[in-house]
């Protein structure tokens, strides 16, 4: 990943639209809706592929691609209660979920491709 910027990885662009697309339309403001804390934890999995491949190492690169994976769980967690209070239509709860897949499968195939080997 060396000389490579984090806007290059795929699974940061995923993120990206992820953020995008999350909460667009749902209305804002305080009280029990959930549209800032699922914008907070969408906008930590970009932020967490940024840090991480800015670090030194990909053992710190892993670590911050884990808390990536842990709040895009969270991301899914808030969308699915979000559907349940109403927040959140099937359609789009369906279209949502497609780019989440999406992100983590990329983001589990950068983790393996940084882990080191295993030997047997």
């Amino acid at each position: 990943m060396e000389g490579r910027s984090f806007r290059d990885l795929i699974a940061w662009q995923r993120a990206v639209d992820l953020v995008y697309r999350v909460t667009r339309g749902w209305p804002s403001g305080r009280g029990v809706r959930p549209t800032g804390q699922v914008r907070r934890a969408a906008i930590s999995v970009t932020a967490n592929i940024a840090e991480g491949q800015g670090r030194s190492g990909p053992r710190e690169f892993l670590h911050h691609l884990s808390i990536a994976h842990g709040s895009l769980a969270e991301v899914e967690s808030l969308l699915l209660v979000s559907h349940r209070q109403g927040y959140v239509d099937t359609p789009d709860l369906d279209r949502l979920f497609v780019v989440l897949d999406e992100t983590r499968r990329l983001l589990r195939g950068l983790i393996r491709s940084l882990r080191p080997p295993t030997t047997s």
